[in-house]
């Protein structure tokens, strides 16, 4: 059977109008590659994130890198609607409507989605926020709390476009006047959910961050941590881009069809820890996952058995994961979300 028939909740594709239904309950059998073991990693690290949520619906827990409520919430609430839940169906809704009323309390009057104390850099929270909201759109059933979804990330898009630097990427904070690949990439899954449940998105916006890719892009297929291409390729940053230029169609374009070729090289399937991934391994493989679902068969039978058992081993016995020196709700999030991608729930993983 073709992994593509798993999908099992899609109302409308990710590229049109982003209405779809999860369902409450998972299937009785198991997708292809997913087995008990995975199911019960899933199951344990999705108890660790409900366990570590806050009364307020945030999570808080953080590593060596600070605190950052808006981002460590984004991910693990969209972990959760990775696993079928919305905010009133599924086991883990009411986490999931917790989350989403922390972020949307989280929006400031010039449309920011971050609280105080990630002022300093707080675009990348920023644009998971407007991904995870985008997700939950279509699967809201309130439809004042839909439109209030609607709102933030009307306000969201425009605080986006704002900040947006001559070069047509962003930085850490709206106010800079700089851009890196890392922000650039964030915000272009969050413009593209919100644009795909019906909020307006300036083209110049989008065709600016598209063309930041392209000026990124060096001779070895790599994406640079900036456009001035100083330093050379980065490995998670590439398959960032990648994941971009797919959620825009672009599965032929000439820079991603080489970008994936590299990714495959420099991030790898979990099999061994790629040099050029130190330290951002869990962030690399957020968007290498993605990538190697939505590009072939061929490409995520390859990937998903190594990676799934890799990270199986390393599940600590509370059932949580530490990424990257974030901490244990970003790397949980992280590896639950990439256990679940056969399952195939989200709008965004959907070609």
């Amino acid at each position: 059977m073709s992994r593509r028939v798993i999908v099992l909740v899609l109302l409308s594709t990710f590229v049109g109008a982003g209405v779809f239904t999860a369902r409450a309950e998972l299937p009785s059998t198991l997708p292809p590659l997913v087995t008990p073991e995975t199911q019960s990693a899933i199951d344990r690290g999705l108890e660790y994130l409900a366990r570590t949520q806050s009364r307020d619906g945030a999570w808080r827990h953080s590593g060596s890198w600070g605190h950052y409520p808006t981002a460590m919430t984004a991910l693990a609430g969209l972990t959760m609607l990775a696993n079928g839940n919305t905010a009133t169906q599924g086991k883990y809704a009411p986490n999931v409507s917790r989350a989403a009323n922390f972020l949307l309390a989280s929006s400031q009057p010039n449309g920011l989605i971050a609280r105080e104390e990630e002022s300093g850099r707080s675009m990348h929270g920023h644009g998971f926020a407007m991904l995870f909201l985008g997700q939950l759109h279509g699967m809201e059933e309130d439809n004042e709390k839909q439109d209030r979804i609607a709102s933030v990330l009307r306000r969201a898009v425009e605080l986006t476009a704002r900040s947006q630097s001559r070069q047509g990427g962003w930085l850490y904070s709206p106010d800079s006047s700089g851009d890196e690949g890392s922000v650039t990439v964030t915000q272009l899954q969050g413009l593209r959910a919100s644009r795909n449940v019906g909020v307006a998105v300036p083209k110049q916006v989008i065709d600016g961050a598209m063309k930041y890719l392209d000026m990124s892009t060096l001779p070895d297929g790599g994406i640079s941590y900036r456009a001035d291409r100083q330093g050379g390729s980065r490995p998670p940053i590439t398959a960032a881009a990648v994941a971009c230029w797919y959620n825009a169609g672009l599965y032929d374009y000439p820079a991603a069809v080489k970008a994936l070729e590299y990714c495959k090289q420099r991030v790898g399937n979990g099999q061994a820890r790629t040099t050029g991934v130190w330290g951002h391994y869990y962030y690399a493989h957020l968007y290498m996952a993605q990538i190697m679902w939505l590009s072939s068969k061929e490409n995520w039978e390859w990937y998903f058995p190594t990676m799934r058992d890799w990270l199986i081993a390393q599940q600590a016995p509370d059932g949580s994961w530490e990424g990257d020196g974030v901490g244990k709700v970003y790397g949980t999030a992280i590896a639950t979300f990439i256990l679940q991608i056969p399952y195939g729930y989200l709008p965004i993983l959907q070609r």
